[in-house]
């Protein structure tokens, strides 16, 4: 028997990891670990404020979120700042899609030109930090073509996320077996509705959980607007601030907006992946 002969191993038990990957890794300790995080954060926060003679006014934070009157519920502006994100969010992130869709076919294409272009809008993205691309469309490419600010801050991060969300695409495509390609081919599909009905349709499965992360981070990267004064979540809390001072509780307040909205979103997905598995 050769050395190399793996017959013997077959359907032989995995071996047990070590006892302190047994213990770190139950469910127990990893929130126990992750509520004693928080808490440490928390508790540092409060002990520093309180060495600064800081004083807490969280009783006035509800009145930013939402309040009643008269006419029933009324959004505060930490809300209205949460809805203007998300509208943002997502328009961004539809252009981003069809751009980040048209470049990976570029790149799939086999045309020398229409893969150089991909590649070089790729690599000229990728090496700018989002804040320059930001300035580079309000302040340079704003004057140009009339830009305002809004327009300006969805393009920012529609091209931003565009180039991430290509490679995102081009994966799930290639991640198609080719078979589906040839099958495709065989009854006389033209590639275009090859991808449409064939290979596109597939490839959402490979796709679901990379692209929930960049919807995750286009909604974070969104925050980066409120520095030329885009009204969003972000902007409106330092708006708060500014007529407040009620620094350590507006950001504490955001950060949490900010954190069920992903969290949110993560469990949205995570029973959409679940259906999608189910149905194939």
């Amino acid at each position: 028997m050769s050395v190399t002969d793996t017959s013997l191993f077959k359907g032989a038990p995995l071996p047990k990891p070590p006892p302190v990957q047994r213990f770190f890794g139950s469910t127990l300790v990893s929130v126990a670990l992750y509520l004693g995080i928080i808490g440490v954060i928390v508790w540092g926060s409060f002990t520093g404020a309180q060495n600064m003679g800081y004083n807490w006014q969280w009783y006035r934070v509800p009145q930013y979120l939402y309040s009643f009157t008269d006419d029933g519920f009324q959004a505060g502006e930490l809300l209205i700042g949460l809805a203007a994100t998300i509208q943002l969010s997502l328009t961004a992130f539809v252009l981003a899609c069809l751009l980040g869709l048209l470049v990976a076919l570029l790149r799939l294409s086999g045309l020398v030109i229409g893969s150089a272009v991909a590649v070089g809008f790729l690599e000229f993205i990728r090496n700018i930090p989002l804040l320059v691309l930001l300035y580079l469309f309000y302040y340079v490419l704003g004057p140009i073509f009339g830009f305002d600010r809004y327009t300006a801050s969805i393009l920012t991060l529609a091209v931003f996320h565009s180039a991430l969300i290509s490679e995102i695409l081009r994966a799930g495509i290639l991640a198609v077996d080719r078979g589906q390609w040839e099958a495709a081919k065989s009854i006389g599909m033209s590639p275009g509705q090859t991808y449409r009905y064939i290979i596109l349709p597939q490839s959402v499965r490979f796709m679901l959980p990379p692209m929930t992360g960049e919807v995750v981070h286009l909604i974070k990267s969104s925050a980066i607007v409120s520095v030329i004064a885009v009204a969003e979540l972000t902007t409106f809390g330092r708006n708060i601030i500014s007529d407040t001072y009620m620094s350590f509780e507006i950001w504490f307040t955001v950060a949490m907006v900010y954190m069920a909205v992903t969290l949110i979103l993560s469990v949205g997905v995570s029973y959409l992946e679940r259906r999608y598995a189910v149905d194939q």
